[in-house]
């Protein structure tokens, strides 16, 4: 394949360019796009298939040693949502002030674009770095993981690394913590009557909310310095049959957020206390089915790591004083590590956390150009 030549920036304005919605959007098509350039710089890469629609992209670069780290970018967006609310068309880049506004741009293409482009210009420029690099770019990140639990079942990553970075929106800071994510769905069955005499009835709705804000107050318990407090909330519900009529049958989604302390066996201990609870209550009446959607767990790295404290003295270099963040939304280290729990996982990018799945999403270029210096000086 004759090589695809773009710069640093050329680059990210084509990625941003192709579609990639989550759901609307067939993910193999960017991950084609990028197994294409890859193997034009010399590198191999190559498609992991999973189905029509999606893909992820694998390639190794050799380094001098045994070690190895991996880099990890989502290849999918979240819908534009109303696209009234955007100034610029979301599919499509536009620089405007020194930044690119576009879907993803911060949630994370310009991290994506930023890790493909540096390692195959590590290639083309003949740079051997230290540790072998694993790069892995993997579809359906902002629902499922799909493509991250392809991946573990694939042996990609059987020599095991001594990091995992992952471009995430950090503001080019440091992000050494993310947190939980559990959906619970419960389906609660009570008994109708009478909206005059609710006695006699048992309302699926009511002990739902209730043990809801049971949960909620145990959750809301637990605190980290950077990431603040555990959440919950009810994110989809449904029920209830006429303004007039005990509710006898209510379902509902709970979103909950965790912090380094707080586990998912916590949580299901809890809510099997406050179903029993309330089934006692009506006398066996309620039944309650409560299954997990989604869990991802905790991702953090020691403050005493040697890769951490490297890439602060890097932004030091570069005249940026470093400030350790964390982020409140999953990524796919959740599923990357479930065999690897102490792998040590550094949160790096140059987008923006705070306008991830917003209107006007955006990344300043200036950092774009930081994230891919501060790489080629790590590796």
């Amino acid at each position: 394949m004759s090589r695809i030549e773009y710069d640093e920036e050329a680059f990210l304005k084509e990625l941003l360019g192709i579609p990639s919605v989550n759901g609307a959007d067939s993910e193999r098509n960017i991950a084609v796009f990028i197994r294409d350039y890859l193997v034009s710089c010399g590198l191999a890469a190559s498609l992991q298939e999973i189905d029509s629609r999606h893909a992820n992209v694998v390639a190794v670069l050799e380094g001098e040693t045994q070690e190895t780290v991996v880099w990890n970018g989502h290849l999918d967006t979240v819908p534009y949502g109303k696209r009234e609310e955007w100034d610029t068309d979301p599919s499509a880049p536009v620089k405007k002030d020194g930044r690119y506004y576009a879907r993803g741009a911060s949630d994370m293409k310009a991290g994506l674009a930023g890790l493909v482009w540096t390692l195959g210009n590590m290639k083309r420029q003949g740079h051997v770095p230290r540790q072998t690099i694993y790069f892995c770019a993997t579809c359906d990140e902002e629902m499922g993981g799909l493509g991250a639990r392809y991946l573990l079942t694939s042996k990609f990553l059987e020599r095991r690394p001594s990091l995992l970075l992952i471009g995430e929106p950090t503001g080019c800071m440091p992000g050494i913590v993310q947190k939980g994510c559990i959906w619970l769905k419960f389906i609660l069955h009570g008994r109708t009557s009478h909206g005059a005499y609710p006695q006699n009835g048992v309302n699926a709705l009511e002990y739902g909310i209730d043990i809801f804000q049971r949960l909620k107050e145990r959750i809301q318990k637990y605190t980290n310095d950077i990431l603040g407090h555990s959440t919950a909330q009810i994110s989809m519900a449904k029920g209830g049959i006429a303004p007039n009529m005990t509710p006898d049958e209510a379902e509902f989604v709970v979103d909950i957020r965790t912090v380094p302390g707080l586990t998912i066996e916590m949580i299901l201990e809890w809510c099997g206390e406050l179903i029993e609870t309330c089934q006692k209550k009506t006398e066996g009446i309620l039944r309650v089915k409560m299954r997990v959607e989604n869990s991802r767990r905790v991702v953090a790295i020691e403050e005493d790591n040697e890769w951490l404290h490297r890439l602060e003295a890097e932004l030091q270099q570069e005249g940026i004083e470093p400030k350790r963040t964390g982020i409140h939304f999953f990524t796919d280290a959740s599923v990357l590590t479930e065999d690897m729990p102490q792998l040590p996982v550094l949160l790096f990018g140059p987008g923006e956390a705070s306008m991830a799945h917003r209107p006007n999403e955006y990344v300043e270029l200036k950092k774009y150009f930081t994230f891919i210096s501060i790489l080629n000086k790590l590796f």
